[in-house]
Formats: structure tokens, sequence, C-alpha cells
């Protein structure tokens, strides 16, 4: 008996090697630290496509963020998200559109920031002084003038869920913006100020029209009891409002333009959405180099709806591709029991 439990140490100990081994292999192979993280000191001076960014003579574009912080009970913070109001911030600069922010309550809102989601774009907003006073100081939506703005941009934040839908002002602005001919825009949980817009006619501004946004897939998996902590989740209530909901795969880029109404389903949405809004005021966009995240979006939007041998060959046209998010994406298969997609994913993080 003695010689057996040797035996079965030993193996479990070789086992036990030969996985380090393995995992520090996987590790060198993957070669991460070849795709440093973007630099905290960013400016905008860093953007590609600002130095060539026009001067802002085409009009403005309001950027509305959520005042509330956190859930009810005070536990669980809420807030908007920086990623979505920087990126597209920057895409109106670029294309001749001077930009506003405003909030339900107006003064500095409450921002949410993911280091690890975090590009060059968003920390030159954090850095960019004319940016940070604007936020910190953001408009009331009751002091807001609607004929000022060809567009509105709804950023996501799970705070929109809580003070974006019943906000009378918010309900206007975006009406009066809409009949005179302007584009109306949201990302993520943005579109959630759109649930209760009517037109003078008595039209629900969302009855009928394609949108996107965050799925209830999305939600649930970041959220498991997100129907208790939420009052409604954002596909359910768009499609009881009348919408037709488009829903892409979990955490990639989709965005829905239906004639001035553009929505985007989550955070990576935030570049089209916000070049598809610039399109819907009737102008191409500057150009601009992809970034490493949105070059890994692209393959991934190939792994689902080509396959796996689409998707090698969008990875091997796209070599700086984001290891680090196609490996996020297939966790997140693994944990859900996908674990033939799990493995196909972490190959193309392989390259």
């Amino acid at each position: 008996m003695k010689r057996w439990i040797k035996r079965g140490l030993l193996a479990c100990a070789a086992g036990l090697v030969v996985a380090v081994v393995g995992g520090f292999a996987y590790v060198h192979a993957l070669d991460l630290d070849s795709q440093p993280p973007a630099r905290a000191d960013s400016t905008v001076a860093d953007l590609d496509f600002m130095r060539d960014a026009m001067p802002a003579t085409r009009g403005k574009i309001l950027a509305v963020v959520t005042s509330t912080s956190h859930f009810p009970g005070g536990e669980k913070k809420a807030g908007f998200e920086l990623t979505e109001l920087a990126r597209a911030y920057y895409v109106f600069r670029a294309n001749g559109y001077e930009v506003d922010i405003a909030s339900p309550q107006g003064g500095s809102p409450p921002m949410r920031l993911d280091d690890e989601d975090m590009v060059a774009a968003d920390y030159a907003f954090l850095n960019d002084t004319d940016a940070r006073r604007k936020l910190d100081d953001s408009l009331r939506l009751a002091e807001v003038d609607p004929a000022h703005y060809a567009a509105v941009y709804f950023v996501g934040g799970k705070g929109t869920m809580f003070d974006f839908p019943d906000n009378a002002d918010l309900q206007g602005i975006v009406r009066t913006v809409y009949q005179a001919g302007g584009v109306i825009g949201a990302v993520c949980h943005g579109p959630a100020a759109l649930l209760e817009v009517v037109l003078d006619d008595g039209t629900p501004l969302l009855r009928n029209r394609r949108v996107a946004g965050f799925s209830n897939a999305e939600e649930l998996f970041l959220i498991k009891d997100a129907r208790a902590r939420f009052p409604y989740l954002l596909q359910d209530r768009l499609q009881e409002k009348g919408a037709q909901y488009v829903e892409g795969p979990m955490y990639v880029d989709t965005t829905v333009v239906d004639g001035r109404l553009v929505t985007g389903q989550n955070p990576w949405s935030t570049w089209s959405t916000a070049e598809a809004m610039v399109r819907a005021l009737g102008h191409e966009p500057v150009a601009r180099a992809p970034g490493r995240d949105e070059l890994a979006v692209q393959v991934l939007a190939a792994y689902h709806r080509d396959g796996i041998d689409a998707a090698r060959r969008a990875r091997t046209a796209r070599p700086d591709a984001d290891k680090r998010l196609l490996l996020m994406h297939a966790l997140v298969a693994g944990m859900q029991g996908r674990l033939g997609e799990a493995w196909q994913l972490q190959t193309l993080a392989l390259g």
C-alpha cells in the first residue's frame, strides 16, 4: 500500500511540474510584454487622428452622462463609463464638432474607470484640461438649449438605467434635436435615454426602429442578479417599447444605424457608434488607424460570423490585435461552458 501511495504522490508531483513548466511556456508564447498598455501620460498630441482634426466649424454635439453614482441602497457603484465618453469625444472633435457635456444634475458626474480597458484616447481625456473642465462642470440638462446642437450622444454606464428614462428635460432635448433633423446616438446602457421619448405627433421614437443596446446576456453574465438590482433589463425594455432589438455576440462591436438614430451594443461599439453618427450628419469621418482593441474585436467578429478559419485569416492580417482581449473572450467562453470555443479563441491570441 505504501508503495502505491508513494507512486501516486510522485505522479502528482510530476504532473504539477509539467503543469507549471507548461504554464510558463504558454505565457512565454503569448509574449504579452510585446503589447504594453497605453501610457497614463498620453495626451491629445499622441492621437494620430487628432493631428488632422478639422476646426470646430460644423456645429456642436451634446454628450450626456448619468448623475447616478450608486445603485439603490448605495452599496454597488453605478456612474458613467469614461471609455464611452472619451473615445466619442475625440471622434466628434476630429470631425469638426465642438462637444459640450451635460448630466441630469450638472456639476461633476460620477465616473467609472477600468484600467484594463484604457487606451490612449481615454488617458488623453483625463489629461486634457479643456475636456476635464467641461466634465467637472457639466451642464445641467434643465439649462440646455437643444437648438444649439446638431446631435446628442448618450454615454453608457449603469447609472443611466436609473436617471435617464424618466427625465423630462432629456426627453425634450432628444425630441427637439431629432425633429429639427439632428442625429441621436447612444451606446451600451445609453439607449435607456430613448425609452420614454415621444415625438410631437405622439409617435414613440423607438417604435419599429432597429436599435442596439447592452444585451441581457452581457448584463446577466456580469451581474447574476441583474433582474433584481435593476428596475428592468435594457434589451427587454427596448423591445417592450416597440423597438426591433438587434443582438450581436457578447462584447463584440455591434452598431445599428436606423436613419438618424445610431445605437451601439456595448463599450466596444463606441468608436463605430461615434463615427456612424458623423456619417449620419453627412460627413465621412477623418481617417483613424484602429487600435489593438479594435483589431481584436474585428478578429472576434470574423470568428462569430464566419468561423475559426476566417478568424485565423483575420488574425494573420492583424498581427497587432490585442492578445489580452482575445484571452478575455476565451475566458468568458470557458466560464459559460463553451470549452471548444474557449480553446479556439485562446489559439487566436497566440497568433
